[in-house]
C-alpha cells in the first residue's frame, strides 16, 4: 500500500472544542505549498517550537545530549509544553485548542481527539512533505491506516514496527508476569508452582525465611497501593494475565478471543485474585500499609528489599536487581508457574495510540516535517524513545561498533545503563546523561525493531554483547533452573506460556454520557469493596462482601455498561484476527 501524498487546498475555520463537528476540516500551515522530495540538509536561521505532547512528564525547553542532536540537525529547540506537569486533565488542551493554537508539534492521541483537532483545523496536512520522508514511508500502511478517513496526512503513528501483528512487542521481559526474590526461591529448594494459589505457600516461606529487611523494617510478600485504582483495583488485574486475559473497561478477554468475562462474574478471574490476595493477607503475606501508600512509598520498599513479589518486571528488576544485589545472587526473576499463559501485546502493526502532528499554526512545517521523519530513522530510534524502553542511545557516546562488527556499550554506555547515570563529555551537551533524554517519552519506533542498515534491533538489551556482559549469579543461577533460557520472554516462548493479542492498533469507542454517568459511578463502588474484600476479617466476611459488591453495582448500571464492554472487547477481538489474517497473507 502507498499513501496517497495529497495536499491541502485551503485552511479550515477554527472551531472551538464545543463547535468541532466533522472530520473533514484541517488546516495547511502554507496553503501555497508545493510537493516536494527532498529536505534541506542544513537550515540557516535558528527556531523554537511549542511541543504540546500528553505523554511528557516534563515542561520547558528540552536540554543536555538530545537537545544539542536537535539543535545541531536542525537548528530547533524544543519547548516541551506537558499537561501532566500542568495539573493533570483536559484543562491545558482545551484552553489551548479554544484559543486556536494547540502547538507547532503536537503529540496527543489518536481518535476522538485527533478527530477534533483535524476538524477543528488545528493540525496541518502535511502531504506535501510526505514525499521526503523517506523513513517515515518504511511504515507507509500504518501512515495509511492512521489518515484513512481524513482528507490528507494530517497525523503519523508511533510505536510502529516492521514486526508482525502475532509477534509479542515485548524486550526480553514480558510485560506482566510473576516476579519473586529469586535468592530466596532457591533457599527453599526450588519448589513447584501449580497455579497462582500455589504461590502463597512458596511466599509464606520465603517471607518466613526473610522476616526483616537490612534497614530492620518488616518484610512483606505482597505490597499493595492504589494510585492507579480506575475501574476496578489496578492490582488485581495484574495477575489475571498470567492467563491471558486483558481488560476492557469492565469486561476482561482473553487474548486469542476465546473468553470474555465480567469483571464482577461470580467465580470469575478478578473474584479469584481477590480472594488470592484475601487469602495472603490471612497469612500476613500482605504489608497493611497497603491501603494508604503509594507507588513512590512502594518503590521505596522494593529498593529497601521490604517486598518479595511482584506482577511487573520493571518495578521489581529496576528497584532491586542492582549490581551489588546481583553480583551475591539476589533480585526479582520470572517464577516458573506452571499454568501461566501469560497475555502479552503483539506488535501493532499500524501503530500505537499516540500520534505526532504537525500545528496548522507552525511558522516552519517543513522543518518540523523533517524532524517527524528523522524520529522514524535508526539515528532517531537509537536516540529518542519512552523512558521505560531500552533504545540504545547516540552512536559513539553510549554504543560503537566492536571489532567483530557487533554493536556494544562503550564505558560511558556501560556506566549510563549499568549504574544508573553519567557526566555527558561537553562535545556531547554536557551536563546528566539522564537529565538530557528525550522528553518527548514515546517511542516513535519500537526498541525491540531492528536498524534495516545493521540488523541489530534498537534495544542494547538485547545485544548479545549486552547480556555476556550483564551475567551475573542471579541471571545464571536462574538460567540454569528455568531450561537455558536467558530471557523472560525466551522462557515463556520455549514453554508455550505467551498468549499474544495480535497488534490491531484498536482505539476504545468514547462513552456516551449515560454510559460514561453509569460508569463513574459504579467504578467506585467496584474499587472500594474490593480493597474491602482483601482486607476482610474472615472468608464469610469475603463472601458477604462480594456479593453485596453485585448487588450495589447492579443496580447502579453495571449489568448495562458491561454490556457495552463485552461489545467492544468483542469488536476489539474481530480487529485482531483480522490483522493477524491480512499479515499472514
Amino acid at each position: 500500500m502507498k499513501l496517497k501524498r495529497k495536499i491541502a487546498v485551503g485552511i479550515a475555520a477554527l472551531l472551538t472544542v464545543g463547535l468541532l463537528t466533522s472530520c473533514t476540516g484541517g488546516g495547511d500551515a502554507d496553503t501555497n505549498t508545493e510537493a516536494i522530495d527532498s529536505f534541506p540538509t542544513k537550515w540557516e536561521d535558528e527556531i523554537t517550537i511549542d511541543v504540546f505532547d500528553g505523554l511528557a512528564n516534563y515542561m520547558g525547553m528540552q536540554e543536555g545530549w538530545f537537545g544539542k542532536i536537535v539543535k545541531d540537525k536542525f537548528n530547533m529547540n524544543l519547548n516541551i509544553i506537558a499537561p501532566n506537569v500542568a495539573g493533570g486533565g483536559d484543562t491545558l488542551y482545551n484552553t489551548r485548542v479554544s484559543a486556536g493554537d494547540l502547538g507547532d508539534l503536537i503529540i496527543t492521541d489518536k481518535g476522538e481527539k485527533l478527530n477534533e483537532l483535524i476538524a477543528g483545523g488545528l493540525v496541518a496536512d502535511s502531504a506535501a512533505y510526505y514525499p521526503a520522508m523517506e523513513n517515515a514511508a518504511r511504515f507507509d500502511a500504518a501512515v495509511e491506516k492512521l489518515n484513512e478517513d481524513a482528507d490528507g496526512t494530517y497525523a503519523f503513528p508511533t510505536s510502529v514496527s516492521s514486526l508482525l501483528p502475532t509477534e509479542p512487542s515485548e524486550g526480553i521481559d514480558s510485560t506482566f508476569g510473576p516476579f519473586l526474590r529469586w535468592d530466596l526461591y532457591a533457599e527453599l529448594g526450588y519448589p513447584e508452582i501449580d497455579t497462582l494459589e500455589d504461590l502463597l505457600p512458596v511466599l509464606k516461606e520465603m517471607q518466613d525465611l526473610e522476616p526483616a529487611a537490612p534497614n530492620g523494617q518488616k518484610v512483606y510478600a505482597l505490597s499493595l497501593f492504589k494510585d492507579w485504582d480506575g475501574n476496578f483495583m489496578n492490582n488485581a488485574k495484574q495477575p489475571i494475565t498470567y492467563y491471558g486475559y486483558d481488560e476492557v473497561q469492565f469486561a476482561l478477554a482473553r487474548a486469542d478471543g476465546s473468553d470474555y468475562e465480567g469483571i464482577l462474574d461470580d467465580g470469575g478471574m478478578y473474584e479469584r485474585v481477590l480472594n488470592f490476595f484475601h487469602e495472603a493477607n490471612e497469612l500476613g503475606l500482605v504489608d497493611p500499609e497497603s491501603t494508604t501508600q503509594n507507588y513512590d512509598t512502594l518503590f521505596s520498599k522494593m529498593q529497601n528489599g521490604q517486598v518479595l513479589f511482584t506482577w511487573w518486571p520493571w518495578l521489581g528488576q529496576s528497584a532491586y536487581n542492582t549490581e551489588e544485589n546481583m553480583a551475591q545472587g539476589k533480585g526479582f526473576m520470572i517464577a516458573p508457574l506452571k499454568d501461566q499463559e501469560i497475555f502479552s501485546y503483539g506488535a501493532e502493526a499500524y501503530g500505537g495510540k499516540q500520534v505526532l502532528a504537525i500545528g496548522s499554526q507552525a511558522e516552519d512545517p517543513e522543518r518540523i516535517a523533517a524532524f517527524i521523519d528523522w524520529l522514524y530513522s535508526a539515528e532517531g530510534s537509537l536516540s529518542n524513545s519512552s523512558q521505560t524502553m531500552g533504545a540504545a542511545g547516540p552512536q559513539g557516546l553510549t554504543w560503537d561498533m566492536n571489532s567483530a562488527g557487533q554493536p556494544e556499550l562503550t564505558d560511558f554506555g556501560k556506566e549510563v545503563f549499568l549504574n544508573g547515570d553519567g557526566t555527558v563529555p561537553e562535545e556531547w551537551g554536557g551536563g546528566s546523561y539522564i537529565d538530557g533524554v528525550s522528553t518527548l517519552n514515546v517511542s516513535v519506533v519500537l526498541p525491540i525493531d531492528t536498524d534495516p542498515d545493521t540488523g541489530f534491533p534498537y534495544s542494547y538489551k538485547l545485544w548479545d554483547s549486552y547480556k555476556e556482559l550483564t551475567a551475573n549469579p542471579l541471571t545464571e543461577d536462574w538460567s540454569a533452573h528455568m531450561g537455558g533460557a536467558t530471557t523472560t520472554m525466551e522462557y515463556l516462548q520455549n514453554n508455550d506460556q505467551l498468549l499474544v493479542a495480535p497488534g490491531a492498533s484498536y482505539t476504545i469507542p468514547t462513552d456516551d454520557s449515560e454510559i460514561e454517568t453509569l460508569r463513574n459511578q459504579v467504578k467506585s463502588i467496584i474499587v472500594q469493596y474490593s480493597w474491602q474484600a482483601v482486607f476482610a476479617e474472615s472468608d464469610a466476611k469475603f463472601d458477604s462482601i462480594m456479593a453485596d459488591l453485585r448487588d450495589k453495582a447492579s443496580g447502579l448500571g453495571y449489568d448495562k455498561v458491561l454490556e457495552v464492554d463485552l461489545a467492544t472487547a468483542k469488536d476489539q477481538n474481530k480487529q485482531r484476527e483480522a490483522v493477524a489474517e491480512e499479515f499472514a497473507e
